[in-house]
C-alpha cells in the first residue's frame, strides 16, 4: 500500500502546478513540490526500499478537534487540525519529543519522515510529531476562506493550537517532565518555533528557528538589498556585471512602459493578455522581479533557482534587455508556462478565491496574515533595489484593501503590535537557536547575533532559505555541515542538561 501511495504522491508533485499565475507563487509552489519529492527520495533511501519495506510502520495521521477561537470559550465553534506522529525512533518511556511546526502550506507524512529534525530524532531516540497550521492544507473548515471565517487565522491562535496539541500528545503517550519537547520550524514556522518557546516555556524546552523573520516589517526594502548583494556575490555565481545588467534591464523596461511601448513587452515576455494600464504594469514588472528574487531565496533548491545560471544568461546576452528576455523564457520553460499572467484583475480574482485546496501553498491565507500581522512587503523604493520602481508599498497595501477590506493604517498598526507582542528580533527568551543563510533575503528580519548564552545565532555562508532543514547530504558545503554540527551539539547539550536536573 505504501508503494502505491508514495507513487501517487510523487506523480502529483511532479505533474501539478503548471498553470499560469504570479511568478512568486509559481516559484514557491515548485520549490514546495520539489522539497516533497526530495523528502520522498531521501526517506526511501534511508529505509533501504524495497528490501526493508516489510519492516516499515507508517506514521500515524490524525485530526484533533480544536476550538476555532481559543480566547473566547463562549464561542463553541471548532475545526479539525491534521497531525502526524512517527514512533519509529522513540525510546519509551522517557525519550524526548521533537515537534515540527507547519506553516503557510499543506504538510504531509514526510513532515515526520525526512529532514534535519528527523535525523536528530533518530540520534536522540525522540518521538516525532508534526502539526499542520490552521487554515492551511486539510486543517480548515469548508467555509474557512470566507472573509468572515478568516478572522480566526493568526499566529496567536496557531500558538494556542500548539499548546492544545502538546496536551493531546502528552495524554496520548502518558508523557511527563522526563519527556522534553523541542520545536523545529523554518521561515514563518521558524518564527512560530521561537515564539512557542518564548510564550510557552513550560511546554517546550528548546527551539530551533530556521530562516525565521521574527521582526515584522511593513516596508521590507532590505529584502531586495540582499537580493542585489547576492546577484553580485561570486561565491554563488553572481558578479557586479550581472547585477548591473539586471538593473539596466529593468530601467529599460520602465522606460518602455513610461513611453507606452507595451506591445513589444507583451510579445518579448509572452504576456497572456494585453497590459491594461498601471496596475497591469506593476504586475508585469513584479513577475519579472520575482524570477530573480526566487532564484536568490531558493538558490540551488531546484534547477530553476540557480543564481549562477541566471547570471550566466544575463552576462552573456547581447544586451541587458535581451538577457532579461532569455531569463524569462528559461523560467517559463522550467515552470511549464505557455504565457505569463500579468493581469491585475486576475491576481485579485486568485486572492479572492475561497475554494479549498488540501495541497500546496495557501496564497489567500498567507496574504491575509501579511495584512493582519506581518507586512513583509518586498518593495523597490530604495536606491539599492535593482528592479522596477513601480514595485511600491502602496501597490501591495492596496491588495489588503481590495481583497480583505483592510486599510493601510490598520496594516501598519498590526505590524507594530506583532513586534510589541513577540519582541521582534530581541525576543528575550532562552534555549533558542536562530539559523540563517547569508544569501537568504529573509535573514534581514531574523536574529543574527547571540542574544544571551542560550539564545544563539548561527549564520551560514553561501546558503539560502531554510537550507539546514533539508536532509544532510555529502554534497553539502562545509559551512552548512559545520552549522549542522553546531545545532546537533547544542541540542545534545540541552537534552543532557534535562537529564542532569531530573
Amino acid at each position: 500500500m505504501m508503494i502505491t501511495l508514495g507513487l501517487q504522491l510523487l506523480l502529483v508533485l511532479l505533474l501539478g502546478g503548471a498553470d499560469g499565475g504570479w511568478n512568486q507563487r509559481q516559484i514557491r509552489k515548485k520549490v514546495h513540490q520539489l522539497r516533497e519529492v526530495q523528502n520522498y527520495k531521501d526517506f526511501y533511501s534511508r529505509l533501504g526500499f524495497p528490501k526493508a519495506a516489510s519492516l516499515y510502520v507508517p506514521p500515524i495521521e490524525g485530526f484533533l478537534t480544536q476550538p476555532l477561537d481559543h480566547f473566547n470559550r463562549r464561542n463553541n465553534d471548532t475545526y479539525r487540525q491534521r497531525y502526524w506522529i512517527n514512533e519509529e525512533f522513540w525510546k519509551r518511556p522517557d525519550g524526548p519529543v521533537f515537534l515540527l511546526i507547519g506553516g503557510e502550506g499543506a504538510e504531509s507524512e514526510f513532515s515526520v519522515l525526512a529532514g534535519e529534525h528527523v535525523e536528530l530524532a533518530q540520534k536522540h531516540q525522540a518521538l516525532l510529531v508534526a502539526l499542520e497550521h490552521r487554515y492551511y492544507g486539510a486543517s480548515i473548515n469548508q467555509d474557512g476562506l470566507t472573509l468572515e471565517a478568516m478572522r480566526f487565522l493568526s499566529s496567536q491562535q496557531a500558538l494556542a493550537d500548539l499548546a492544545s496539541f502538546h496536551l493531546f500528545v502528552s495524554q496520548k503517550y502518558n508523557l511527563t517532565q522526563k519527556n522534553p519537547w523541542m520545536s523545529f520550524g523554518g521561515s514563518y514556522p521558524g518564527s512560530l518555533s521561537a515564539w512557542f518557546r518564548l510564550k510557552f516555556p513550560h511546554l517546550v524546552y528548546a527551539a530551533v528557528a530556521s530562516s525565521a523573520p521574527v521582526r515584522a516589517e511593513l516596508d521590507f526594502t532590505d529584502y531586495n538589498k540582499v537580493v542585489a548583494q547576492s546577484l553580485s556575490d561570486p561565491v554563488i555565481g553572481g558578479s557586479s556585471k550581472c547585477l548591473n545588467r539586471v538593473r539596466k534591464s529593468f530601467q529599460e523596461v520602465d522606460s518602455m512602459l513610461h513611453a507606452g511601448n507595451v506591445s513589444k513587452l507583451e510579445r518579448d515576455f509572452s504576456s497572456c493578455s494585453p497590459l491594461q494600464g498601471p496596475d497591469d504594469y506593476t504586475e508585469f514588472v513584479s513577475n519579472l522581479a520575482d524570477i530573480f528574487m526566487g532564484a536568490v531565496q531558493y538558490n540551488m533548491e531546484s534547477p530553476g533557482s540557480d543564481v549562477r545560471k541566471i547570471c550566466g544568461h544575463m552576462v552573456s546576452a547581447q544586451s541587458a534587455y535581451e538577457g532579461l528576455r532569455i531569463v524569462n523564457s528559461m523560467y517559463m520553460d522550467y515552470i511549464g508556462l505557455k504565457c505569463v499572467e500579468n493581469s491585475h484583475e486576475k491576481a485579485l480574482s486568485d486572492l479572492g478565491n475561497t475554494t479549498l485546496s488540501a495541497v500546496g501553498v495557501g496564497e489567500r491565507q498567507w496574504y491575509y496574515q501579511t495584512c493582519t500581522e506581518f507586512g513583509y512587503y518586498q518593495t523597490c523604493g530604495d536606491g539599492s533595489c535593482p528592479f522596477s520602481r513601480l514595485i511600491t508599498l502602496k501597490s501591495q497595501l492596496d491588495l489588503c484593501t481590495e481583497v480583505f477590506q483592510i486599510p493601510p493604517e490598520s496594516v501598519h498598526q498590526s505590524v507594530q503590535f506583532t513586534n510589541e507582542f513577540y519582541g521582534a528580533d530581541h525576543p528575550k527568551s532562552s534555549r533558542i537557536i536562530f539559523v540563517n543563510g547569508d544569501i537568504d533575503p529573509w535573514h534581514a528580519l531574523s536574529v543574527l547575533k547571540n542574544q544571551s548564552r542560550s539564545e544563539i545565532a548561527i549564520f551560514i555562508n553561501g546558503t539560502a532559505h531554510c537550507a539546514n532543514m533539508n536532509p544532510s547530504r555529502s554534497s553539502d558545503p562545509p559551512s552548512l555541515q559545520k552549522a549542522r554540527e553546531e545545532i546537533a551539539d547544542k541540542i545534545a547539550e540541552w537534552l543532557q542538561s534535562v537529564r542532569r536536573t531530573e
